[in-house]
């Protein structure tokens, strides 16, 4: 089990320091701004979408590893996806973290790697942040309200 911890902190160390989709896009169909004032995470998040497919799907921000990891790693996770498919990985997500429920872990694919976030309460929000942003932008194309975790 220390060898997949450790493989886990790895994915999660790259994820930060290297973060997938980390951009803009040009003529984006969703922005939404979102703010952990607990920690100071900040990201915007810009995606487009087509027939109710995710096509593309960036951010740009700042926040502690775990934030930046969760955000690289569901931009990887959801390109593609259609936006109900979106929303039951965003379900999945959100009950791990918060119930520490482990059953289905192979629906996350990569995102079980953020499975030790459980244990410690306070993260939870760093890690669901980009997560909570992204459902908000997808109920909305107005970028005028700020999601926070708080």
């Amino acid at each position: 089990m220390s060898e997949l911890r450790d493989l886990y902190q790895q994915i999660i160390i790259d994820h930060s320091k290297n973060p997938r989709h980390f951009c803009v896009i040009e003529h984006p169909d969703h922005v939404k701004e979102g703010y952990n004032p607990l920690c100071g995470d900040k990201l915007t998040l810009y995606l487009t979408e087509k027939n109710g497919v995710i096509t593309d799907i960036c951010f740009q921000g700042s926040g502690c590893a775990i934030s930046m990891a969760s955000a690289s790693l569901m931009t990887e996770a959801i390109k593609g996806k259609t936006i109900a498919e979106t929303m039951e990985l965003f379900d999945e997500f959100q009950r791990l973290l918060t119930t520490g429920d482990q059953k289905d872990l192979e629906k996350l694919g990569k995102l079980a790697v953020l499975a030790g976030v459980a244990e410690f309460p306070m993260r939870v929000k760093c890690a669901t942040l980009a997560w909570h942003t992204l459902k908000s932008a997808l109920k909305s194309t107005a970028q005028e309200e700020k999601v926070t975790t708080e």
